[in-house]
C-alpha cells in the first residue's frame, strides 16, 4: 500500500476502486494522498468476507487463542507507534503531544482490555424444579453477533474505532469498517497490523468513502450484517437507524452532545478552569463528550469569567509537530465555516464576545489550514441556538445561575443527554447533582476521566445502548439459554 493512497482492506488483501477522493491536512491544506471510494461491489465484498471468516478459522478458535492474537495487535500498534502517530496527525492536526499520549496508547489498549475481559467474563445459571419432581439446569452461553458494521467519527479515528472494533472481534465477530472520509489513514494502517499478527483474512475489513449514496449507506444497508454501531451526529445515527430497521437488526449508537458543565460558588476555582478548559478546547472542541455551556454560580461568575478568558488566550495554537503546541486546527475548512456561522448568530444574539470569535493569524506555512481562535460567550439566551445546537469546536457560552434546582433544570433543557461534569466541594450537592442531570455519564469535580470497564453511552438523542466492559458484551453477543432437564 502506497503511503499516499488508501485503499481498502478485503479479506486481507488492498483493494482499488475507480472513484478517489483527496485526504487533506487540515493544518496546512497540503494533500495527504487519495482515498479510494467504495460503490456497492466493494462493501459487498466485505461483507462477505467477514461472513465466510465467521465460518472459517477465526469462527473455530478458542478464546484462547483469539485473545492471543488481539494482544499482538496491540502490540503491533505500540511497535508501529510512530507511523501511526504520524497517520493520525495528519489526518486530523491534533498536537502531537496529544495523539501520543491518548489515541494511539488507547487505541491499542482497548484490544488488550476487552481481551482480557472476555477471558474472565461470567453467564448466569439457574437450577429449577420441573413440574412432575425433576429437576433441570438452565446455563447461558454468549454467542458472538455475526458481521458487524463499525462506522467511524474523525475526532478520535484509532481510539473511537478501537473501542468498537477491540471488543467486537474479542467476542468473535468480524467486522468491516467505515472510518470518516476525513481521517482514513490509522483504519488502513492497521490492516497491515492485522495482517502481521496473523488475524485471519476476512475478520477485519475496511472500506473507504461518504455516508450517503457511498460506502456508509451501502454498508449499513447491507442484508447480510448483523448490526451497526456508530459514534457521530444525532441525524446520521436517525439515517443508520432507519436503514437497520430494515431486518430488524440491532444499532449501538453514541450520538451527539451540548453538554454542560456546572460550576457552584464553592468550587475549588484552579482545578476547576483547568478541567473545564481541557472540556471546551481540547482537541480544538471536538470531543463528544466535550463542553460548550458552561453556568457558573452567581457569586463565583465574574471571577470565573474573568479567568477562564485568561486560561484560553493562555493556549498556544500552532503547529501539530511541535511538542509545545496545546491547539491545533479544527478538522477541515468546512467545518471551520460551520463555527463560523455559529459566531455570527452569537453576535446576532446579542452575545458579549469574551474572546476569540476569529481566524487567528498563522506563520506562512500554516496559513492555509483550518485555523481557530478559541471562543467565549456571555449573555445569550437559553433559547438562542448557539446555546441549544452542538458546535462541535472551541467554544462555549457561559451564564449564571443562583439555585441548584435552577441549573438542573437549565442543564436538563436540552434534547441531548450525553455528559456532565459538576464542580463542587460538597459531597451531598455532587451526589444529587449526580442523580438528577440526565446524562450517560457525569464527572464531579473532574471531566475525561474514564474506567473502561464503566458504562459509556448517551441519553434522550444522545445515543442507543451502552459500551464498556461487560456492556459492550451486551451488544456484540447473542445471550443463549441452554436448558437441560436433569
Amino acid at each position: 500500500m502506497s503511503a499516499k493512497e488508501f485503499r481498502h482492506f478485503i479479506n486481507g488483501e488492498w483493494v482499488s476502486s475507480p472513484r478517489t477522493f483527496e485526504n487533506r491536512n487540515p493544518a496546512d491544506n497540503s494533500l495527504v494522498g487519495m482515498v479510494h471510494e467504495a460503490g456497492e461491489q466493494e462493501v459487498d465484498a466485505a461483507v462477505r468476507a467477514a461472513r465466510a471468516a465467521l465460518r472459517g478459522p477465526w469462527g473455530k478458535m478458542t478464546v484462547a487463542q483469539r485473545m492471543e492474537l488481539l494482544h499482538k495487535v496491540a502490540d503491533g500498534i505500540l511497535r508501529r507507534q510512530d507511523e501511526f502517530l504520524a497517520a493520525e496527525v495528519a489526518d486530523t492536526g491534533k498536537p502531537v503531544h496529544l495523539a501520543g499520549h491518548l489515541d494511539i496508547p488507547r487505541g491499542a489498549a482497548n484490544f488488550k482490555v476487552f481481551a482480557d475481559l472476555m477471558k474472565n467474563v461470567p453467564t448466569e445459571s439457574f437450577m429449577m424444579d420441573t413440574p412432575d419432581g425433576g429437576k433441570a439446569v438452565n446455563y447461558a452461553v454468549r454467542a458472538p453477533r455475526g458481521v458487524i458494521a463499525v462506522v467511524c467519527p474523525w475526532n478520535l479515528p484509532l481510539l473511537l474505532m478501537t473501542w468498537k472494533v477491540g471488543p467486537a472481534l474479542a467476542c468473535g465477530n468480524t467486522v468491516v469498517v467505515k472510518p470518516s472520509e476525513e481521517t482514513p489513514a490509522t483504519a488502513t494502517l492497521l490492516g497491515e497490523v492485522m495482517n502481521e499478527a496473523g488475524v485471519p483474512p476476512g475478520v477485519y475489513n475496511v472500506v473507504h468513502g461518504f455516508g450517503g449514496d457511498s460506502a456508509g449507506s451501502f454498508l449499513t444497508a447491507h442484508p447480510d450484517v448483523d448490526g451497526v454501531t456508530f459514534t457521530g451526529e444525532t441525524r446520521t445515527g436517525e439515517i443508520i437507524t432507519k436503514a437497520a430497521a430494515k431486518g430488524i437488526r440491532p444499532v449501538s449508537l453514541e450520538l451527539g452532545g451540548k453538554n454542560a458543565g456546572i460550576v457552584f460558588a464553592d468550587a475549588d476555582l484552579e482545578k476547576t478552569i483547568k478541567g473545564l478548559g481541557r472540556a471546551v478546547f481540547e482537541n480544538s472542541g471536538q470531543v463528544c463528550l466535550g463542553t460548550e455551556r458552561i453556568y457558573v454560580q452567581r457569586p463565583l461568575f465574574d471571577r470565573f469569567v474573568a479567568e477562564f478568558k485568561a486560561y484560553a488566550a493562555s493556549i498556544r495554537i500552532g503547529d501539530p509537530q511541535h511538542h509545545d503546541t496545546q491547539m491545533g486546527p479544527v478538522i477541515s475548512l468546512g467545518h471551520r465555516e460551520k463555527i463560523l456561522s455559529y459566531c455570527r448568530q452569537a453576535v446576532a444574539d446579542g452575545a458579549t464576545v469574551v474572546h476569540g470569535g476569529k481566524i487567528p493569524d498563522m506563520p506562512a506555512h500554516l496559513a492555509e489550514g483550518a485555523w481557530f481562535e478559541p471562543t467565549i460567550w456571555t449573555g445569550l439566551a437559553e433559547s438562542s441556538a448557539v446555546v441549544r445546537e452542538e458546535i462541535f469546536g472551541p467554544c462555549c457560552h457561559i451564564a449564571p445561575f443562583d439555585t441548584e434546582e435552577e441549573v438542573v433544570a437549565l442543564a436538563n433543557d436540552t434534547p441531548y443527554g450525553l455528559a456532565a461534569s459538576v464542580w463542587t466541594t460538597d459531597l451531598q450537592v455532587a451526589h444529587r447533582m449526580g442523580s438528577a442531570l440526565e446524562v450517560g455519564v457525569c464527572w464531579i469535580n473532574s471531566w475525561f476521566l474514564r474506567d473502561l470497564r464503566t458504562a459509556f453511552g448517551g441519553a434522550k438523542q444522545s445515543g442507543i445502548g451502552r459500551e464498556g466492559g461487560v456492556h459492550s458484551l451486551e451488544f456484540y453477543t447473542e445471550l443463549r439459554n441452554v436448558c437441560v432437564r436433569l
